[in-house]
């Protein structure tokens, strides 16, 4: 393949608006921050007058991929797109297909979701926070934070026995209860995390480098973040009050107490503030979801969709036969179309699945909220320096693995 077939030329991504100005790349490569991402710049001077993202350097296939596999096969899939907020993406996949199947929860299973779905939420930001700031030459918070975020990946294993990619969310529930030693895990950390995030809030919020680099840098108006279809943090730092577990509640979220924080400026320090009090309401769902967490069941006692537990398997041959063809034949949905959509940790993500009554998806989409986002850098980064691009990609808080798919 020739190198032109791989990378579009300049003129085929944008006209030039002068002849006295420069084209600059950066990128594609790989700086093990932000994946590999491509962004032509057009230069007057050091003032940013056009910009344009050219994507799919790391492209997988992975939804196409998707319509050949059976339903519950396509769930470790959903890991590897967004893999810092690998348990929202197995939440909103798992709510699109039970959408189809007419599948009702347990209330233990729906807190027990939103529990891994929240700490996804504190475990991405933090990645954010710690390479954001380091990206910026900020070295001391990416240590504190990035403790906290192992603390995390230590309950996902206890959880799991998997730290990134868990896959533990499936149409039905969950893999498995919560396991011993899980709970005194999780009240440390709501004990010690809000302790550390304030020290790194320290560290940058009244920085005066830190505000020069994203105080006015990268603004985003809330007119523009709803006309490109922006989500998440980056909408509500630009006071869009949007927030799918407030407008859309699912998975019992209207049962818990906690604020949709909002910014003022749309600029990348307010995208910063916003994520900083995020984490701090996840801490607050957090503990009301462990200390209100229901008995009973934690999946949906239909055995075509859910398998049985396992101790019944050694002592029932009819549970031992539904075990059996769950994960041989799957299951197979009513003709019939899906969308369901949760606030992942980077903004709306959800999947759009079509069934055609066979026991794999006929369609498989996912609504990438980092793709969605990504979008913005083109308007934000017009009329700042080029050293500015690389904060307001930062404040975004992209991920490749979502947008090529």
């Amino acid at each position: 393949m020739s190198s032109n077939t791989f990378m579009p030329s300049t003129e085929t991504v944008f006209q030039r608006t002068g002849e006295n100005t420069m084209v600059v790349n950066m990128g594609p490569q790989h700086p093990s921050t932000h994946g590999v991402l491509r962004v032509i710049t057009e230069l007057e001077g050091e003032t940013i007058v056009q910009c344009k993202c050219v994507i799919g350097y790391l492209h997988t296939g992975m939804e196409k991929e998707a319509e050949y596999q059976q339903y519950h096969k396509c769930t470790v899939m959903t890991d590897r797109m967004d893999y810092l907020n690998a348990n929202g993406n197995n939440l909103a996949h798992a709510l699109a297909i039970e959408k189809l199947l007419g599948c009702e929860i347990p209330k233990r299973g729906q807190y027990l979701r939103v529990i891994l779905a929240e700490l996804s939420r504190i475990a991405s930001h933090c990645v954010w926070l710690g390479t954001h700031a380091l990206d910026l030459g900020a070295m001391t918070p990416f240590f504190y934070i990035m403790q906290q975020r192992e603390m995390v990946l230590d309950m996902f294993e206890v959880f799991s026995g998997v730290r990134m990619m868990p896959s533990w969310i499936v149409p039905g529930g969950l893999r498995g209860d919560m396991p011993e030693g899980f709970e005194k895990k999780l009240r440390t950390f709501l004990v010690e995390f809000p302790k550390e995030l304030d020290v790194v809030e320290q560290l940058l919020v009244t920085n005066p480098i830190w505000m020069e680099r994203t105080q006015g840098v990268g603004v985003l108006t809330g007119k523009e973040a709803l006309e490109l279809g922006c989500s998440g943090p980056i909408a509500r730092a630009s006071g869009v009050a949007w927030d799918l577990r407030k407008t859309n509640p699912y998975c019992s979220y209207e049962d818990f107490d906690f604020e949709v924080p909002l910014g003022q400026n749309g600029d990348s320090y307010d995208r910063f503030l916003v994520r900083i009090a995020e984490m701090k309401e996840s801490c607050r769902i957090l503990q009301q979801a462990i200390d209100g967490l229901p008995e009973g069941p934690f999946n949906t006692l239909d055995r075509k969709i859910a398998p049985p537990p396992r101790h019944e398997i050694d002592n029932s041959m009819e549970s031992l036969i539904h075990h059996f063809k769950l994960y041989t034949e799957g299951f197979r949905p009513p003709v019939g179309e899906a969308y369901a959509g949760i606030e992942g940790s980077k903004g709306e993500l959800g999947f759009y699945i079509v069934s055609d009554g066979s026991n794999r998806p006929y369609r498989w989409h996912e609504r990438p909220s980092s793709f969605m986002n990504l979008k913005a850098l083109e308007v934000m980064a017009i009329g700042r320096l080029l050293a500015d691009v690389i904060a307001i990609i930062g404040s975004i808080d992209i991920v490749l693995g979502e947008i090529d798919r």
